[in-house]
């Protein structure tokens, strides 16, 4: 390790590639809600956080081992899954808070056009919730539904959408 009068030493979750402060800043600076979306090795991730100076506090959050409940039985962690776990948040989101507009956090993730993370977006904003996002990075509507995967695949998405939406008591 450097050492020196001028060697700084980075804090932890920096130094640990957890966080980027300085996007951090950026984010917390709109003084709105935060959609964060996390990728694990078996799920994907999808929170609602507002900033309190004492620690971020979860208002409410989707993963997409839920999907079960509604019978999808696939893969967590695929486009698709993606969708339905973005479209349930969103729909638990307009359900249950009064709000009504939020900022997308995607961490430390690479932004790439149409992958999971954009998926999840997508899902959110199918059911009503808004986030700001460019129209160009949300992944096509054969993808979402999975028809890359498996030709029947699609149909086990639209059923589980339909299960989702008439499980909330609405209609998209």
């Amino acid at each position: 390790m450097a050492d020196g009068y001028r060697y700084r030493v980075h804090f932890r979750r920096r130094r640990e590639n957890k966080t980027n402060y300085h996007n951090r800043l950026k984010l917390l600076s709109s003084k709105k809600p935060r959609v964060v979306v996390r990728k694990t090795n078996k799920n994907i991730i999808v929170q609602l956080i507002e900033y309190n100076p004492t620690g971020d506090i979860v208002l409410a959050s989707a993963i997409s081992n839920e999907l079960d409940s509604y019978g999808y039985n696939q893969n967590k962690r695929n486009i698709p899954a993606a969708y339905l776990t973005g479209l349930l948040f969103g729909l638990r989101v307009k359900k249950s808070l009064d709000i009504d507009e939020a900022i997308l956090d995607i961490g430390l993730n690479t932004s790439i056009k149409g992958s999971r993370i954009y998926a999840a977006l997508k899902g959110i904003i199918d059911s009503g919730f808004y986030v700001n996002h460019s129209p160009e990075i949300l992944p096509d509507d054969d993808l979402v539904m999975g028809s890359h995967i498996d030709e029947s695949f699609s149909d086990i998405v639209d059923k589980v959408k339909k299960e989702v939406i008439t499980s909330f008591g609405g209609s998209l």
